[in-house]
């Protein structure tokens, strides 16, 4: 007697919106990446769809950098967005994550204000008039390097962090 045929492949569909949890393989930042680079990952979590696996914990998960702009030196915000576009073998749609850095111009004005003030208040003890236009001019321009140069924050997902995505449309698989 001849064995039945196996049972033929049945579509399942993932809904929109089915969130896809991932470890990150790599560090991702608006430093060191652009728009367009890829990064890869592992599921955190199986997806499961109406008590069904589709995808398990720890396949191999790819994703591209959509947004990257490095906090700018003396203003400006830092940003970066990341989204996922295959999981296994399926190529996927996902929301973008989203992080950035509030830029620094109030800071760097602070920092030049206050450069300034002092400047002037040595230089006007030191040589009068003449001196705390010069000392202020010298200190607000070293509290602006210092506002530069202090407390860059780079935007960045590290490796090994949990990020989840979305699908932001439906995927169909083959479970067998």
């Amino acid at each position: 007697m001849t064995p039945a045929p196996p049972p033929a492949p049945t579509p399942i569909t993932v809904p929109s919106g089915t969130p896809i949890v991932v470890r990150m393989g790599q560090t991702v930042s608006a430093k060191d990446n652009s728009v367009g680079d890829s990064f890869g990952g592992t599921l955190a979590q199986s997806v499961v769809v109406h008590g069904t696996t589709i995808f398990r914990a720890g396949a191999p998960v790819t994703g591209v950098v959509t947004a990257s702009k490095g906090q700018g030196k003396f203003k400006g915000d830092g940003a970066l967005g990341i989204s996922v576009r295959r999981v296994g073998k399926y190529d996927v749609t996902t929301t973008a994550y989203e992080k950035s850095v509030a830029g620094k111009g109030k800071r760097t004005a602070i920092f030049a204000g206050g450069g300034g003030g002092a400047g002037a208040l040595i230089g006007g003890i030191a040589g009068g008039g003449k001196g705390a236009l010069i000392g202020g001019l010298l200190g607000a321009g070293g509290g602006t390097a210092a506002g530069a140069f202090t407390g860059n924050k780079n935007v960045s997902v590290p490796a090994e962090s949990v990020v989840t995505f979305n699908l932001a449309a439906p995927i169909t698989v083959m479970r067998e």
